[in-house]
């Protein structure tokens, strides 16, 4: 395995570094950072395999050991690395408010300010 520099963010990990296997392997580079920076939620990794069409697969972010300036590490060996599922589509998206999770029923100050703001 290369120098992988030093310890860094998912923030700043760059497309194209190596991700190595816990073994030391090299099964391929990564492709993208699933995450959510604006709550500074890291999802996890889709590595390119290089293995043509079809070889992107996910590594999910407790899988991950380090992510260095010039590459990431895994905590699987390369033999469950193989096993790695190919990335899915994001799950859909919602919003709730206070009032969703309330069991439905505003307060009467809630009400009152239904009825003023025009929402009511």
């Amino acid at each position: 395995m290369e120098d992988l520099g030093q310890p860094s963010s998912y923030l700043a990990v760059r497309r194209g570094v190596p991700v190595y296997t816990s073994d030391g392997k090299e099964i391929g580079k990564v492709e993208k950072v699933l995450s959510a920076p604006n709550i500074d939620m890291f999802d996890g990794i889709v590595v390119d395999t290089m293995l043509g069409p079809g070889g992107h697969r996910f590594v999910d972010a407790p899988e991950v050991d380090g992510i260095y300036e010039n590459g990431v590490t895994l905590k699987i060996d390369a033999d469950a690395a193989a096993e790695l599922p190919k990335p899915g589509t994001n799950p859909g998206a919602i919003t709730a408010s206070a009032a969703d999770f309330a069991g439905g029923k505003r307060s009467a100050l809630g009400r009152l300010w239904d009825r003023i703001s025009g929402k009511g």
